[in-house]
């Protein structure tokens, strides 16, 4: 994208998205719908019409465009017409497809000892990064930038700083995960970054954490068909069998809407510190998976 010739509707776009302070992942995702809008039009976007629109949604339609792939394109439409082109008429030509809700796979707590105990190595790197995504309910992208000084063994809080949607958030950090990273810590003596990547003045990438997932899905046999993201799943439905209470999963998660996590404010830093993570349960079934390996 820096080195192709950017036209001055696009540039404005992407001047508008800055002011709005989408990050980099949504400037691209609302920049790939918008080119796909041109394509399919066959001329500058901004001269499309009433009936334009409605043919390129039975396009999409036709074309077995999912559900999700369909919204993403209709919200960059909107921003576009909307913001850049002043066009807010537009959006009334403009329609949102259902997308089935299909509950998430959830790993039992049995799978995700074995998952992370088959965690690739040299070393303990993986597992590390891997616990985190569960034991904190993290994203990947949210694992992969934790620095040094987001890990507060004082008050005994994981810092996530600018999660999806640019917003900061505490987690909780369970004993045995504050040892497990101490264990990194000592064995790596990272600086900067938790997990740095290659070279080390950058943190590693959510494709690699997912390649390391995927590795040790397949190592610990779990035929699940999951995601990395499964573990954050997993962590929120544990801890709701748990009889956590849901508001501070929402929270920990990093959910609730701006107005709603306020609310909670003062309340979610001492029950969140207070609040058992899952990865606690793991210390018993991970000395089975070891004994089971040596039988």
């Amino acid at each position: 994208m820096t080195e192709e010739r950017v036209s001055p509707l696009r540039q404005r776009m992407i001047e508008d998205m800055r002011i709005r302070g989408m990050g980099d992942k949504a400037q691209k995702s609302h920049i790939r719908a918008i080119r796909d809008f041109a394509c399919f039009l066959g001329r500058s976007p901004d001269t499309a019409t009433p009936e334009d629109l409605r043919a390129y949604q039975l396009h999409m339609t036709d074309t077995g465009v999912t559900p999700s792939t369909f919204n993403v394109r209709i919200v960059a439409l909107r921003f576009f017409f909307g913001m850049t082109c002043g066009r807010e008429e537009m959006k009334r030509y403009m329609q949102f497809r259902t997308e089935p809700r299909k509950l998430p796979v959830v790993f039992s707590v049995e799978e995700v000892s074995d998952i992370l105990m088959a965690a690739p190595g040299p070393g303990l790197k993986y597992r590390a990064a891997l616990s985190i995504s569960y034991g904190a309910g993290l994203r990947a992208a949210e694992v992969c930038n934790l620095k040094i000084g987001d890990i507060d063994s004082d008050r005994m809080l994981i810092h996530v700083e600018q999660g999806k949607g640019q917003k900061d958030r505490k987690v909780m950090l369970s004993p045995g995960l504050l040892n497990l990273l101490r264990d990194w810590w000592r064995e790596a003596r990272p600086e900067g970054w938790l997990f740095p990547g290659k070279p080390k003045i950058n943190p590693i990438s959510p494709r690699q954490l997912n390649r390391a997932f995927t590795s040790a899905k397949h190592m610990a046999g779990v035929k699940k068909p999951a995601t990395l993201h499964t573990l954050r799943h997993s962590f929120a439905t544990h801890l709701l069998e748990a009889n956590t209470d849901v508001r501070v999963i929402q929270v920990l998660l990093g959910h609730a809407k701006l107005t709603t996590t306020a609310r909670y404010t003062h309340v979610a830093t001492k029950t969140i510190r207070d609040t058992v993570s899952p990865y606690e349960m793991l210390a018993k079934l991970q000395d089975q998976t070891v004994k089971r390996s040596l039988e």
